[in-house]
């Protein structure tokens, strides 16, 4: 049940707001819906999904169709099969339609506050208060782009990875790549096929496909390697510190699709990209896949805080001290896997059952029934029953 709303100064009122409409929003939603809560989910979209449909048109996931499902309806497509961006979307959206969750579109909140014990959310067109707010934004918020890419010369076509849609936008000539993560790693290789191409940054290292999507790496990933263990918050930590690892792609295939490796881009001399080995890049274009940056300047209530890199400060996605607010589908929220498909689902039950708990202490926990467990991947029971 989506809908644009109609400007309208009068304030709606809900027991829960979620801030997002991507897949941690709709996760948290069918929680949310099985509690009979009076809820909805704002998202700035047009259309549901459309934060995959903007990605680079040959964006595959590096989840299988068996770990990438949202709870109460499995991706409809065979267990190995890797859905495509547009796939995703398409089944984010039909989720939306099959448990009729009451999103509204195109409504962008500008500020979230605090007035008594009641959250106020100010969007472009219309007020609404809170008992609770579940914040579902995740965690790509901003491009993170460095400060001396405005120093390039103006012949140089500069795109960040959230704009690369495919090589056709790109002028004939050689490209730069900055950042050697996952998104750079894909999008070099596919350029590569058509211009000389070159890659800035550090060799991350690889995991293979094979197994990321074992269930041994899940089940370990989801019991022990979490945010409630020694060993699990010492991973998660080298893990922000770091870039992850590249899944589909190895520095092998990347040589073998004539990829040039260079040092670290670390700013511009006679307005071309200058590496930290002191050498000059003559390039016709250059495509920043240096991430993302958070903003959370919008959400302005006294006990939340953030870390030293602009995070919120939680346990679980639960701010302590600021009661009734809450965060789902931030990277590492648990665990490493929290910010794809099926990880967010374990993260999502968590703050529904948590707010629940928060709304009538004496409400039980949510089971979880067989087709709960058969769409949510990551839930233990269904990995050890698999």
């Amino acid at each position: 049940m989506t809908d644009k709303h109609p400007p309208d100064s009068t304030p709606q009122d809900f027991d829960t707001v979620v801030i997002g409409g991507g897949q941690a929003g709709l996760a948290i939603g069918y929680y949310l819906a099985q509690q009979e809560c009076e809820f909805t989910i704002l998202d700035a979209s047009e259309r549901i999904g459309d934060t995959w449909r903007t990605r680079w048109e040959s964006l595959r996931l590096f989840t299988q169709a068996r770990y990438s499902s949202l709870p109460g309806m499995p991706f409809p497509a065979p267990d190995d099969y890797y859905p495509t961006k547009d796939e995703m979307a398409d089944y984010l959206d039909a989720y939306a339609d099959r448990f009729d969750l009451p999103v509204r579109l195109e409504t962008h909140v500008d500020t979230l506050t605090r007035t008594g014990d009641r959250y106020v959310l100010d969007t472009d067109s219309q007020r609404f208060r809170a008992d609770h707010v579940v914040v579902a934004t995740g965690p790509f918020s901003h491009p993170s782009i460095p400060d001396f890419a405005e120093e390039l010369d103006s012949s140089i076509t500069q795109l960040h990875s959230s704009e690369y849609r495919n090589p056709d936008q790109l002028p004939d000539g050689p490209v730069l790549v900055v950042g050697a993560g996952n998104s750079g790693a894909e999008i070099t290789n596919e350029l590569a096929a058509s211009r000389d191409t070159l890659l800035s940054g550090r060799d991350v290292g690889s995991i293979s496909l094979r197994l990321f999507n074992s269930r041994l790496f899940w089940l370990l990933t989801n019991t022990i390697l979490t945010s409630d263990t020694i060993i699990g918050r010492k991973l998660i930590k080298e893990a922000q510190e770091y870039t992850d690892p590249l899944i589909r792609l190895a520095s092998k295939d990347l040589r073998q699709a004539g990829v040039t490796r260079v040092p670290r881009v670390d700013g511009v001399r006679d307005g071309m990209p200058r590496l930290e080995d002191e050498r000059v890049v003559d390039v016709a274009a250059v495509v920043w896949a240096t991430g993302f940056r958070p903003d959370y300047s919008w959400i302005e209530v006294p006990e939340l805080t953030f870390d030293a890199d602009g995070y919120p400060i939680h346990d679980r996605g639960v701010v302590d001290g600021e009661p009734g607010l809450f965060f789902v589908g931030l990277s590492y929220q648990h665990t490493v896997l929290s910010a794809t498909i099926g990880g967010v689902c374990p993260d999502a039950r968590y703050i529904a059952d948590h707010l629940r708990t928060e709304t009538d202490a004496e409400a039980p926990r949510n089971e979880v029934t067989s087709e709960q467990r058969a769409s949510c991947p990551t839930d233990i029971r269904y990995l050890l029953d698999l």
